[in-house]
């Protein structure tokens, strides 16, 4: 229910005319806008004029606000970055936000490490490591570093390198590791590699060609032939990649070439990366949040959403139009780069808005692409849930799929999964696995009956807390399915059925058994099983929704054995008990991070002597 008249009056005269941040929520609680202003009276006022803005997304918004906060900060400044935490925490609807529910996947190179390796990960850290990214596909990030160690050979294994190991791994065997461990290398060569490998990264490839050039005539001079040859291959890997990245410009500039493409409501931002003049890279985004937006108020989004997570900031970003509030974008942009300053310029002629021309056209071409393959995924999912309509009579789409599966192995540490489907699409949020606490050794039909009895109690409390205000059930239980799957035959349809008819659901919910043998459907009450065509669009989304409960069911049992396994590890070592292990457990993250540790790190623990420092030392060596 939309906030009183009276009560927005007392909210509005209430409000400071100062810098700062409102949070405008709606009836249930949740944040649904997030903005900044100079001066918070003012600007909130602004949406409730009589003449408004004429947005329709405006006019959405002011009938969904029940209330309103705002936070007073002291400059613009902080009022920007404290917009972009709000946002980022709370990803409202109404706010223009980078199109993914997940971090960017980054490539992390652990400087901080004596022997540096390099590894994937979505999350940058203050740990003293190297980042390059986000990027926006993790399959190209991984074809990058297939390409890397093959002209670096860098290490990825989790070896404590003494130089001392008796033997080295495959990886050196087949030239893509250079086998500090066996101090074939020494850590100021390769750490020498390593550094190579971050300029090459960066686009700063001349100066690596011509220091290995240099050690190429040295090697030969010395008539170290094989070491000669191996130089001589990396410098033409490096120079056949270098041939690829074209030249934009003759100035040894950094810069970032920014545009956008719209249609129907649907956003692509293409970005350049140029780096010493060459263009080395692009990525392009998808933004949410945009309809009615004007074409500056996006950009200004997507730089500070994009540059508060990159690992770079060039000295110039190239952009098709002006930005709001440039001067302090700029300002906050300086204080990102260490103090250097950064322009955002919008070039008007020449071969920089020649740059931005070429982004446009890039983004589009990219938008109509997405468009048509987003088209015809959509026409096969509308597709698949009509064959399942008809197939299993139902009276509507089955528009929420939900699918469980049992994992084990030997009765030990049973998870069953439940992953949901929405309109043909995995929605991952709602996805939920349940630890087995009633079933003794392999009984996948009453680890499944127990599993669905808790999923079941959960909707039954979701149901009954609807009815206080201001309270917000969790999504993945407070919803039913319009079809239940269960891998497995009647067995397991079986008790799907007695567990609906516990809760009275059997006529709100259709459960159908799915068995690997021949694809075969089973439901309720019929014997012979439903085969659906080979080539049904319908089958397809069936076998999708089962190995996707099954690939979560045996990603959660592995992460439960391992955790086990650490524990019971950890439980071996004298001095070791429930106390320090959980401390060891919540400080390091992994018994392989544990083994890798130090003596004086793991003397940080609360509890951990040096004596046990050193059992845990040998007993994990």
């Amino acid at each position: 229910m939309p906030i009183t008249p009276d009560a927005i009056q007392r909210i509005l005269d209430t409000l400071p005319p100062k810098p700062g941040c409102y949070i405008m929520k709606n009836n249930g609680g949740t944040v649904i806008y997030v903005g900044k202003a100079i001066n918070l009276r003012n600007r909130v006022r602004s949406y409730y004029h009589a003449s408004g803005d004429g947005r329709e997304k405006v006019a959405q918004l002011i009938q969904e606000i029940a209330d309103i906060d705002w936070i007073v900060v002291s400059s613009e400044l902080e009022a920007l970055i404290l917009e972009m935490t709000l946002i980022k925490k709370h990803m409202p609807h109404f706010n223009v936000r980078l199109k993914d529910d997940k971090r960017y996947p980054y490539i992390k190179v652990h400087w901080a490490d004596p022997f540096p390796k390099v590894t994937v990960t979505r999350q940058m850290e203050q740990d003293g490591s190297r980042y390059f990214g986000p990027y926006t596909s993790v399959w190209a990030v991984h074809q990058t570093l297939d390409l890397l160690r093959k002209i670096f050979q860098y290490r990825s294994c989790d070896r404590i390198i003494t130089g001392q190991d008796p033997r080295p791994c495959l990886y050196y065997d087949i030239k893509l590791c250079t086998a500090p461990c066996i101090g074939v290398i020494d850590q100021a060569n390769y750490r020498q590699i390593i550094d190579d490998l971050c300029k090459f990264l960066e686009g700063r490839s001349e100066a690596i060609i011509y220091r290995l050039k240099d050690a190429m005539q040295t090697s030969s001079e010395a008539l170290n032939y094989e070491k000669a040859a191996a130089i001589r291959d990396q410098i033409l890997a490096i120079e056949k990649v270098v041939e690829k990245q074209k030249v934009v410009s003759s100035k040894d500039m950094d810069s970032d070439v920014i545009a956008l493409a719209r249609s129907n409501g649907q956003v692509c931002v293409q970005v350049f990366f140029i780096r010493s003049g060459k263009l080395i890279g692009r990525e392009y985004f998808i933004l949410e949040g945009t309809s009615d937006e004007k074409t500056s108020a996006i950009l200004t989004q997507f730089i500070e959403q994009y540059y508060d997570e990159a690992s770079f900031v060039p000295k110039e970003l190239l952009l098709p139009e002006d930005v709001e509030e440039a001067h302090i974008i700029q300002q906050w942009l300086r204080q990102k780069r260490g103090g250097e300053k950064v322009e955002l310029k919008v070039p008007q002629r020449g071969s920089q808005h020649e740059l931005v021309q070429l982004a446009s056209e890039n983004a589009m071409e990219t938008l109509r692409a997405l468009k048509t393959q987003w088209a015809a995924d959509t026409h096969k999912q509308s597709e698949a849930l009509a064959e399942l309509q008809k197939a299993l009579g139902l009276s509507q789409p089955p528009n929420r799929i939900e699918c469980y599966d049992i994992s084990n192995i030997q009765g030990t540490a049973a998870v069953g999964s439940m992953v949901v489907f929405e309109q043909g699409i995995p929605s991952k949020k709602h996805y939920r696995r349940f630890n087995i606490k009633t079933v003794e050794g392999v009984d996948d039909f009453a680890s499944m009956q127990e599993v669905l009895l808790r999923r079941f109690k959960r909707w039954q409390a979701a149901d009954e807390l609807k009815i206080e205000p201001g309270v917000n059930p969790d999504l993945a239980f407070s919803l039913l399915p319009d079809l239940l799957i269960v891998d497995g035959g009647k067995g397991q349809l079986g008790r799907a059925v007695l567990v609906l008819k516990e809760f009275n659901l059997q006529e709100k919910v259709s459960a159908v058994g799915l068995a690997k043998e021949e694809e075969a459907l089973f439901q309720p009450g019929i014997e012979q099983a439903l085969m659906l065509p080979r080539n049904s669009q319908g089958l397809y989304l069936l076998q999708r929704i089962r190995d996707e409960a099954h690939r979560f069911a045996i990603t959660a049992h592995r992460n439960l054995r391992n955790k086990r396994g650490m524990a019971s590890q950890l439980d071996s070592i004298a001095g070791i008990g429930p106390a320090r292990r959980k401390a060891l457990i919540k400080k390091f993250g992994s018994v392989e991070k544990i083994r890798q540790a130090s003596i004086e790190e793991l003397r940080e623990v609360q509890g951990v002597t040096k004596e046990i420092a050193k059992r845990i030392k040998e007993n994990l060596a």
